[in-house]
């Protein structure tokens, strides 16, 4: 996972756990190609951050939005629909979305200015 450029503040992150199957043949991974090929598309969407264990059992990704409205219209997006459809009856063990809103991020590590904030406006 390489760290992205600073994302403007205020942004809203929502964060996607999940346990799931293991069963090869299952369409799981071309899935998740489709949905990310397709979010980078969606109107307010900045970044994504995904990590998963080496078995893809466990995983965690967190995708960045400017506001709500942005979010909520992924969420209604028919392909991805679908996919959710799909990951409740047949993927997910067990998964949990959180929404959150970004009002300050720091950067730092070698060559970084030390404790760079990025704060919002507000």
């Amino acid at each position: 996972m390489s760290l992205p450029q600073p994302l403007p503040v205020p942004h809203y992150a929502v964060i996607f756990t999940s346990k799931r199957r293991s069963r090869p043949g299952d369409c799981y991974s071309e899935t998740l190609a489709q949905m990310d090929t397709l979010v980078r598309a969606q109107p307010g969407f900045l970044s994504v951050d995904s990590v998963s264990s080496i078995q893809l059992v466990s995983g965690i990704t967190i995708s960045y939005w400017t506001d709500e409205s942005s979010i909520q219209a992924w969420k209604r997006n028919l392909d991805h629909l679908l996919a959710q459809k799909k990951g409740k009856s047949e993927w997910y063990l067990r998964y949990e979305v959180r929404v959150s809103k970004v009002e300050r991020a720091y950067t730092g590590g070698i060559g970084v200015d030390p404790e760079h904030i990025h704060e919002g406006n507000n």
